[in-house]
């Protein structure tokens, strides 16, 4: 039960790059001000567009800032990229805690108060929330496998239920206290996506690893009822981009491996791979041999395939990554550490290498 007389200052960030999700951005909004624990602020981070920061600035100059919070539009100071604009967020934020929540998705009314209630425990540095697919209006495709729904930003199948202790906590629908990136830095521009066709990813992996390192005794949540639903777009339903994503989310482990050495870089992922996957595929398969559900072999199918498309994108990674460093960028507003170098310390802004870095 959620303690009715919590509150805690929470500034929620908001990265947006494109006017085609305008009404998306919009929905976000409104979701964050109607939280029955309000933020104390929604910073609307506009990656190097314009057009769009021009009209969300006119959107919500008269905006009113009572109960729901104050709403700031800024862009990203940072080069292009998630991680530029959430950091531009964490330098802007007013907040004792900064949450993140996606552009295209939607946050259940008490979102807020379920991650605010972890932080009870003062170890507590960063805490997340489930989040669920908005399917089109088709629905899940029968042969798409709840096993990958991180192939379209979700929580899948094969995480534990209620609020548990995690390595690392999912970008879209997460929370850190202030001080987590006071002692870690924040998210690296040398990971995650960019603007790039490619939809790379494990920017929150690498920064929640990073934090650990800085802070052993940290603790990372994730409480399944704070809950955001992420709208899936026609085109992510499409087996082509199934694969694409999977072989974008290699080339990533292999860089936070790289980045925070392949033991704590893989950790989660073994148990995912060798228990909940082969788990997967005996369902799929049990499904269509007593044709009890539409899909099983399909389903199946997607996972066999969706590991050794990953497998190949984590080896092409990897041979990448004894070709020569990659650049880590700290931007211009929150310095980020090379991964591996523990607490932040102040630097001007620019470019560092990461000693065990990678290209991708």
């Amino acid at each position: 039960m959620i303690d009715r007389h919590l509150h805690r200052s929470f500034s929620v960030v908001v990265c947006a790059y494109t006017e085609e999700r305008w009404e998306d951005i919009l929905a976000a909004v409104a979701s964050v001000r109607d939280q029955s624990m309000p933020a104390t602020e929604t910073l609307l981070v506009v990656d190097h567009n314009e057009a769009l920061l021009e009209r969300l600035r006119a959107r919500y100059a008269s905006s009113p800032s009572a109960d729901g919070g104050e709403i700031r539009v800024m862009p990203n100071a940072g080069p292009r990229g998630l991680s530029a604009g959430r950091n531009t967020g964490i330098a802007a934020a007013r907040g004792e805690f900064v949450a993140f929540l996606d552009d295209d998705a939607v946050a259940e009314r008490d979102w807020l108060r379920y991650l605010a209630a972890g932080y009870g425990d003062p170890r507590v540095m960063a805490v997340g929330g489930r989040t669920l697919p908005a399917w089109p209006s088709g629905g899940r495709p029968v042969w798409f496998p709840e096993e990958f729904d991180w192939v379209v930003g979700c929580t899948y199948r094969g995480l534990a239920p209620g609020r548990v202790r995690v390595r690392n906590v999912l970008g879209g629908n997460a929370s850190f206290r202030r001080t987590a990136f006071e002692a870690a830095g924040g998210f690296a521009t040398g990971i995650g996506r960019d603007g790039g066709k490619r939809p790379l990813g494990c920017e929150e992996t690498e920064l929640c690893i990073r934090l650990s390192g800085a802070l052993p005794h940290a603790v990372l949540l994730i409480d399944d009822r704070a809950v955001i639903h992420h709208r899936v777009p026609p085109a992510r339903t499409r087996f082509g981009y199934f694969r694409t994503r999977a072989y974008a989310e290699g080339l990533s482990k292999a860089l936070v491996a790289r980045s925070v050495g392949a033991g704590k870089g893989l950790e989660s992922e073994r148990r995912y791979v060798t228990r909940v996957l082969p788990a997967g595929v005996a369902r799929g398969l049990r499904d269509a041999v007593r044709g009890r559900e539409r899909g099983g072999a399909g389903r199946a199918g997607a996972i066999v395939a969706g590991v050794l498309t990953t497998t190949a994108g984590y080896l092409v990674g990897g041979v990448r990554a004894r070709r020569g460093p990659v650049t880590f960028s700290s931007g211009p507003v929150v310095p980020v550490p090379a991964p591996g170098a523990g607490a932040a310390t102040a630097a001007p802004a620019g470019a560092r290498e990461s000693p065990r870095g990678a290209a991708v």
